[in-house]
């Protein structure tokens, strides 16, 4: 029985089943009498809700006295319950907010050399998982309402703000912290974060993310230790030596060219192309979809559809179609899983 009033929501469950339960009884009470159902309904929510209408009928019988004694203490009491167990809902919903909230702070405050992540975006969901596969400590800054939950959700501690303000940085822990990588897709945003993280901590490294070759030096004046290009990273190799329609023909060139092999391997890469089949898992996927998906196994590079188009660095809302090539890049040992996805032979290249 106690644990019938441990949750609101089956508490309003409960609480509304039994108020139209009394509803439904007095009504058909009603009708029982002589009055019609529309009479008899109308008499049911007035005085369940005390509204305090005229009677619809007189109540002048003994049976009618006794129906609405009935409807008045069981009907008014399931609508004091109902109100209740609402208030308790809201309650409970801000009190076990206010107590994660305190519970994440003090947590937060108390890392020490750990490392900030600024966006939990595709790169910083793959960054937080590392890290967390690494033990290491860290704390996620995120100013997507939706996005911030979500990293909250996965269990990981998460502030929801602006990651460009110091009094986001220092909720962080900025001045105990040993990094802050920055990787937000907005160049701009990226500056200002690691202009504002510098001026709070000179000994800190920065990695910051860049989408243009253009904003690399900008980031490095700003204060970033390491600027990492991932969308250049793929391109400047994929656009030399790949194209769709002859696909085949270029990988098994790059299996055979060893100074391609180890410049991937350089990297810590693999480079491979696949094929969506009809009916595989990754067809009416998005990009985001998919990466999320491959839990950080890869990262979808360039997109060449069938009819020629070629998407470099394709946003995260493109949508894979049948016969499209994906060219992805990411760790090692991961042809299990894309075989899984596209239901096509892999062929690459691996460092």
């Amino acid at each position: 029985m106690a644990g019938l009033f441990d949750s609101p929501v089956r508490n309003i469950i409960a609480v509304i089943a039994y108020t139209l339960l009394v509803m439904a009884i007095a009504t058909g009470a009603y009708m029982r009498v002589g009055w019609s159902f529309r009479d008899a309904i109308y008499m049911v929510v007035v005085t369940v809700y005390t509204v305090g209408y005229n009677e619809v009928r007189p109540i002048n019988t003994p049976a009618l006295n006794v129906i609405t004694i009935g409807l008045i203490v069981f009907g008014c009491t399931g609508i004091i319950f109902l109100t209740g167990a609402l208030v308790q809902l809201i309650t409970q919903s801000q009190i076990n907010r206010t107590i994660g909230l305190k519970r994440m702070n003090s947590q937060i405050d108390d890392l020490k050399d750990h490392v900030i992540v600024c966006g939990f975006g595709r790169l910083g969901a793959v960054l937080a998982r590392s890290l967390r596969a690494s033990s290491a400590g860290f704390v996620l800054i995120e100013e997507g309402e939706a996005r911030a939950a979500e990293a909250r959700a996965q269990g990981y501690l998460c502030i929801h703000g602006d990651a460009s303000s110091e009094t986001v940085l220092q909720a962080a822990g900025v001045m105990r912290a040993a990094a802050l990588a920055t990787v937000l897709s907005n160049d701009a945003v990226n500056v200002f974060i690691t202009l504002s993280a510098r001026a709070l901590n000179q000994n800190l490294s920065i990695v910051a993310r860049g989408e243009r070759a253009s904003t690399e030096s900008k980031l490095l004046q700003a204060g970033a230790d390491k600027v990492v290009l991932p969308t250049q990273i793929g391109a400047e190799r994929i656009a030399e030596v790949i194209l769709h329609e002859e696909s085949a023909r270029f990988i098994e060139g790059l299996e055979r060219s060893q100074g391609f092999q180890r410049t991937l391997h350089n990297f810590g890469i693999e480079l491979e192309m696949v094929t969506a089949a009809p009916q595989s898992a990754a067809v009416r996927m998005t990009v985001a979809a998919l990466e999320r998906q491959a839990k950080g196994a890869f990262f979808i590079v360039q997109i060449n559809r069938p009819d020629g188009d070629v998407f470099t660095a394709p946003p995260d809302t493109t949508i894979i179609n049948e016969g499209d090539g994906v060219v992805l890049i990411g760790r090692p040992n991961r042809a299990a899983l894309l075989t899984s996805l596209f239901e096509s032979r892999v062929r690459g290249t691996r460092g």
